[in-house]
């Protein structure tokens, strides 16, 4: 299965990008997000946040100093941040395993610091930084996703 690229040109393109993914989401999915600093990955969460449902008076924002922010919906939506975490022991006390088996969707910043926490069925999603303005955004199947499945993801992206 290949991967998928997307040009966003501003930020309410990026929310839109995670509006539509967040629509076909499902419990017991998880998204492996990383980037630097400011490409987007949280405004792209906002966008997952309301494709699934979540209340829209309930603000959504970096868990950096938190590390997780939980959004109740239809499939709660598990928000963490691995950004100031620096050793793997620190995410298992979090108990981020029953997070990833529960019943939410998890979107997790800075997952590349801990790749090998991440099951096969992931969906890695990497954010470059073009431009002031421009993202380019790479959707990646885990190697355990159905082809269904992904197909489903794939439609959903680029639509």
């Amino acid at each position: 299965m290949k991967a998928v690229e997307v040009i966003s040109n501003s930020a309410q393109e990026t929310r839109e990008l995670g509006t539509r993914l967040g629509r076909v989401l499902k419990a017991g999915d998880v998204l492996a997000l990383s980037g630097p600093l400011g490409s987007g990955k949280t405004v792209f969460v906002q966008g997952l946040a309301a494709g699934l449902g979540t209340d829209r008076g309930v603000l959504v924002t970096s868990p950096s100093f938190v590390i997780l922010h939980e959004y109740p919906g239809p499939a709660p939506l598990y928000h963490f941040d691995f950004y100031r975490l620096r050793k793997e022991r620190e995410v298992r006390e979090l108990g981020y395993k029953e997070y990833f088996d529960g019943e939410g969707v998890c979107a997790v910043e800075w997952a590349d610091k801990f790749e090998g926490l991440f099951g096969e069925d992931a969906i890695w999603v990497a954010f470059l930084t073009e431009n002031e303005n421009i993202r380019r955004i790479k959707f990646r199947p885990g190697p355990g996703i159905i082809k269904g499945r992904w197909s489903e993801i794939v439609n959903a992206i680029e639509s």
